[in-house]
């Protein structure tokens, strides 16, 4: 039996498209999953994974849609040919239940694990080349500088710091790392 899997990253965008082209394909059934695919908690996978029996083969529409580590691939791939189950992709035009299409499963998922890697890299290098540009990273300060000053004189005066952070709508833990941060710098 043909079984097809498709999976998009997001409650926003729709797996029609896979659906449509997993059917064309021969699918008799096909589990639909809205996940990342960097995520290991794919409960419809895993369920589908389990219930695949010798003779089946498991049909996605992309490799990527399986996951994007070479090692999570090799996993699966590994796992189904030992209960004589094949893995077929339908973009990447792979069979494993062919010599060649095992040959081509292999290049296309170091292919997909080597671009996961660049873009890890290419971020990673952002990153650090915006932290030399002065560039802060991560969220907005709660309080401005002067919020910080006005605070500091009042809770210096006598203030309780529960009700100055109250004023200024923050919690008491945002005031007291604020204070923390200026007065370490």
């Amino acid at each position: 039996m043909k079984i097809g899997y498709a999976r998009v990253s997001t409650i926003d965008q729709n797996p029609n498209a896979q659906r449509d082209a997993l059917k064309l394909a021969g699918c008799e059934k096909v589990v639909t999953e809205k996940v990342s695919g960097v995520s290991l908690k794919r409960p419809k996978l895993k369920k589908l994974l389990r219930s695949l029996n010798a003779g089946d083969v498991l049909t996605v529409w992309r490799l990527d849609r399986v996951g994007r580590s070479l090692p999570h691939l090799l996993d699966i791939v590994g796992d189904l040919k030992a209960r004589d189950v094949g893995f077929q992709s339908l973009n990447e035009t792979i069979d494993t239940t062919t010599a060649n299409g095992e040959l081509i499963f292999h290049l296309f998922a170091a292919l997909t694990q080597f671009e996961r890697s660049l873009i890890v890299e290419r971020t990673q290098a952002g990153l650090v080349a915006a932290k030399k540009r002065g560039v802060r990273l991560g969220r907005p300060p709660a309080l401005t500088t002067a919020q910080v000053k006005h605070a500091r004189k009042l809770v210096e005066s006598g203030e309780r710091p529960s009700a100055v952070a109250g004023s200024l709508g923050v919690d008491r833990s945002t005031l007291y790392r604020a204070l923390k941060q200026t007065s370490e710098k």
